[in-house]
């Protein structure tokens, strides 16, 4: 019978996993092993409800759901972008809100109307390169940052740059605003194709649960 078999989760960690679930008890779901700030596990279980949870960097977690290592992910939409993995995405979980933007000096402003060939720093080297060639219609060099991309105007290493804006606050303190917006973000729920089928009474009366408590928080 398929309530016997395990349904697992891979969180993304930090704040993420902590939202996820809070979010979660208050539908009942619940994982005390998770609790324990001491434990060394990597995998924590609910027997009760057959789930299984563990914790994962940002960018593996689609990797897990891809291929099944995991049926569900909670993860930013920035990161799905980014993998562009064969996930379902279902659910927007409406925390860890947020924009991706190309941020620069005021001055570059100038530069993304001529469609002039211009370098872009990023974490996101996909999301940066899928905006300027197939919506923007303009050829950049991207360069891929890992750390402070806001540094990339600043030294002259890249004209614009690509990045989460929460506030601004960062950007505004070194001389840059947001030029342009891509697209909002948020923390999504993704699921692995082949569980959507197996397991689909057990993960729609999971999204079901889910809306209704996100309607009734928005409410």
């Amino acid at each position: 019978m398929s309530d016997k078999r395990y349904l697992t989760f891979a969180l993304g960690k930090g704040r993420l996993a902590s939202k996820t679930l809070e979010l979660f008890e208050q539908i009942g779901i619940t994982c005390e092993e998770m609790k324990d700030k001491s434990s060394r596990k990597l995998i924590f279980v609910n027997e009760e409800l057959k789930l299984r949870f563990f914790l994962a960097k940002g960018p593996d977690v689609p990797t897990y759901v891809e291929y099944g290592a995991a049926d569900i992910g909670v993860v930013g939409r920035d990161t799905i972008m980014e993998e562009n993995r064969n996930v379902y995405e279902v659910l927007d979980l409406g925390f860890g809100k947020c924009r991706m933007c190309v941020c620069g000096p005021h001055s570059a402003q100038e530069l993304l109307q001529h469609h002039e060939r211009i370098r872009v720093a990023s974490k996101y080297p996909n999301i940066a390169r899928e905006y300027f060639y197939n919506k923007k219609h303009q050829t950049v060099d991207i360069i891929k940052l890992n750390g402070s991309v806001e540094l990339g105007p600043l030294v002259e290493l890249s004209d614009v740059i690509v990045d989460i804006v929460e506030t601004g606050s960062t950007l505004r303190e070194n001389g840059l605003e947001v030029l342009e917006e891509i697209c909002p973000l948020s923390a999504r729920m993704i699921v692995n194709p082949v569980s959507m089928q197996m397991e689909t009474e057990r993960i729609k009366q999971l999204l079901h649960q889910l809306r209704e408590k996100l309607a009734q928080q928005e409410a």
